[in-house]
C-alpha cells in the first residue's frame, strides 16, 4: 500500500511512500523523538508528518495497536483520496479511443502527429502532443505484454529463413551472388544450425533440414516453421494444408510438422531470437570477409556457429552445446538410414552443341555428340545431373547452379572439337611437357624451334 508525501520544498513530489516507512514514524513518535528528527531522519516535510500524525491520531488505536495491524489496514487510516491523483476528464476520454488508435496507426501514411491534429480539432481543451503521445505509448506498450513459454527437451524445432541474405563472389564471372541463409533452432537448449543456401527452393531446403538433423544427431518430435510457401499449400490460420513433397518428408523422418499464423512471428520465438544472434555472431564476423564458392562462405560460417553454440550463458554456467548433448539429444528420435532425396525429372532436346538445357538453372551439360537432335530425359538432385536416352543412362555430371554456364566432357566432343580445343592449349609450357616425355633430345630441340622466332606463337603455328 502506498500514500503520496511532500517533498522538502512543501509541495507535492507524487513518489509513493512505503508502509515500512509509515510504521518507522510511528514507532520514532513513540521513542519521543520530534518532528524535526523524524522530518531530518526519514527525509519527510513537517507538515506532511502532521497530517500522517493527525489521521493516525484519529483512528484513537494506541501505538501498538497501529503497530500490529496489517499494511492494508494500517494503509486505509494514513490514506487519502484527495492526494491520490484521479485520472482527469481529459484523460478518460482519451482513453475511450485508445483502441480505434492504435489501429488507425497500423494504416499506410498515418501518424501520431496527424492523429493528435485530428484530436485536437474534436477536443480543443484535450492534451498537447507530448501527453497524448505518452499516454497513447503507454497503452501501445501494455498490449505487446510477453508471456513465458515452456520447452520439453527433445519436443520441438524451429526453422526460418533469415531476413538477411549473405552473398560470396562467382570466381568465372565476378558476379556477387545472394544466397538466402536458414536457421534452425532446439527452443528447450537454443543449439542452433545455420546454413546459406542455393536457394530457397524445395529441393535446396530440404536437403538442407536433413543435413541440419544430422548436425543434430536425432529427430524432434514436432518442426514448426513460419507460412512458407515451400510448406504450406493452404492456411487457414489454425488449418494448414502441406504439399505433398513435405508430407513425404515428414514421413521419411516420422515427425510431425507444423506452421505459425500468418504474420506472427511471435509463435516460434526461440527461433527469432536465433536469427538475431546470427546477425552478431556470424554476419557481422563475416562483413569484410570475401569468398569465392557457397562451399567456403558455409566452411566459415560452421567455424562462428561452432564459436556461438559453445558461447556461455550470461546467468548460466553451461552453453548451448553442453545442454543439448546432455538433455536433449539423448530424447531425439533416431536418424533412418538414409537420408530424404528429393529427385526431379524434365526433358530436354540434344541441341547442335551436343547439350542440354536444364532450364531451372539455366545452364548446359554436354552429352555423346553423336544423339545430336534426340529427346532426352533429365533427372536431377541438389548435387547431380543424370541424363537418359529412353532407359540408357548416356551422361553424369555434377550440378552446376551458374546461369549461362557450360559443363562439358571432353570425351561428348567430336573429335575435330577434341583437336580444336587441344590446339587451344598449345603454348611453350606444353610443347616443353611433351618433350619430358620422349627424351631429353626431344626437350632441346622443341626449345631451340619455340626460341628460333621472335615471338614464339609463331614457331609452332
Amino acid at each position: 500500500m502506498f500514500v503520496p508525501h511532500f517533498n522538502k520544498r512543501g509541495t507535492m513530489a507524487n513518489k509513493p511512500i512505503t508502509m515500512t516507512q509509515i510504521r518507522r514514524i510511528i514507532q520514532l513518535k513513540a521513542e519521543g523523538a520530534s518532528n524535526s528528527h523524524i522530518s531530518r531522519t526519514l527525509q519527510i516535510h513537517r507538515s506532511t508528518l502532521n497530517t500522517y500524525f493527525f489521521r493516525l491520531a484519529s483512528s484513537g488505536k494506541s501505538v501498538s495497536a497501529l503497530l500490529a495491524i496489517g499494511d492494508e489496514e494500517l494503509g486505509k487510516l494514513v490514506y487519502c483520496e484527495n492526494n491520490t491523483q484521479k485520472p482527469v476528464g481529459r484523460f478518460q476520454e482519451l482513453k475511450k479511443h485508445f483502441a480505434h488508435l492504435q489501429s488507425e496507426l497500423s494504416r499506410t501514411g498515418l501518424t501520431r502527429l496527424l492523429l493528435w491534429q485530428e484530436y485536437r480539432i474534436a477536443h480543443p481543451d484535450g492534451y498537447g502532443y507530448t501527453q497524448f503521445c505518452e499516454h497513447l505509448g503507454r497503452h501501445r506498450k501494455i498490449l505487446k505484454a510477453t508471456m513465458h513459454l515452456h520447452h520439453d527437451p527433445g519436443m520441438y524445432l524451429q526453422i526460418d529463413f533469415a531476413g538477411k541474405s549473405l552473398s560470396y563472389g562467382d570466381r568465372f564471372t565476378g558476379e556477387l551472388i545472394r544466397c538466402p541463409v536458414l536457421v534452425c533452432t532446439q527452443p528447450y537448449s537454443g543449439y542452433t544450425y545455420v546454413e546459406a543456401l542455393v536457394s530457397a527452393r524445395q529441393e535446396h531446403l530440404f536437403c538442407a533440414l536433413n543435413r541440419c538433423l544430422e548436425f543434430f544427431g536425432g529427430v524432434p518430435r514436432n518442426i514448426l516453421s513460419d507460412n512458407m510457401k515451400q510448406y504450406v499449400v493452404k492456411n487457414d490460420r489454425y488449418e494448414f494444408t502441406f504439399s505433398e513433397i513435405v508430407d513425404q518428408w515428414s514421413v521419411h523422418y516420422h515427425t510431425n510438422l507444423e506452421a505459425t499464423r500468418p504474420r506472427k512471428p511471435k509463435d516460434k520465438p526461440s527461433v527469432e531470437n536465433s536469427v538475431y544472434h546470427s546477425y552478431l555472431r556470424i554476419y557481422a564476423r563475416l562483413r569484410n570477409e570475401e569468398f569465392e564458392s557457397l562451399a567456403a562462405l558455409n566452411r566459415r560460417i560452421q567455424v562462428l556457429l561452432q564459436e556461438h553454440n559453445q558461447h556461455t550463458f550470461q546467468k548460466l554456467p553451461s552453453n548451448r552445446r553442453e545442454q543439448f548433448h546432455e538433455e536433449e539429444q539423448p530424447l531425439l528420435q533416431p536418424l533412418p538410414a538414409e537420408a530424404f532425396l528429393i529427385r526431379r525429372k524434365t526433358r530436354a532436346k540434344v541441341q547442335m552443341n551436343y547439350h542440354v538445357v536444364l532450364g531451372e538453372d539455366r545452364h548446359q551439360y554436354s552429352v555423346p555428340h553423336q544423339y545430336i537432335g534426340q529427346q532426352t530425359s533429365i533427372i536431377y538432385t541438389e548435387h547431380t545431373i543424370e541424363i537418359y536416352l529412353s532407359l540408357t543412362r548416356i551422361a553424369t555430371h555434377t550440378r552446376c547452379y551458374r546461369k549461362h554456364g557450360y559443363t562439358t566432357l571432353r570425351e561428348h566432343m567430336p573429335q575435330n572439337h577434341r583437336a580444336w580445343q587441344e590446339h587451344l592449349g598449345w603454348d611453350a609450357d606444353y610443347f616443353v611437357a611433351v618433350g619430358e616425355k620422349i627424351s631429353e633430345n626431344a626437350i632441346e630441340v622443341f626449345n631451340r624451334v619455340l626460341a628460333s622466332k621472335d615471338m614464339v606463337e609463331q614457331s609452332y603455328r
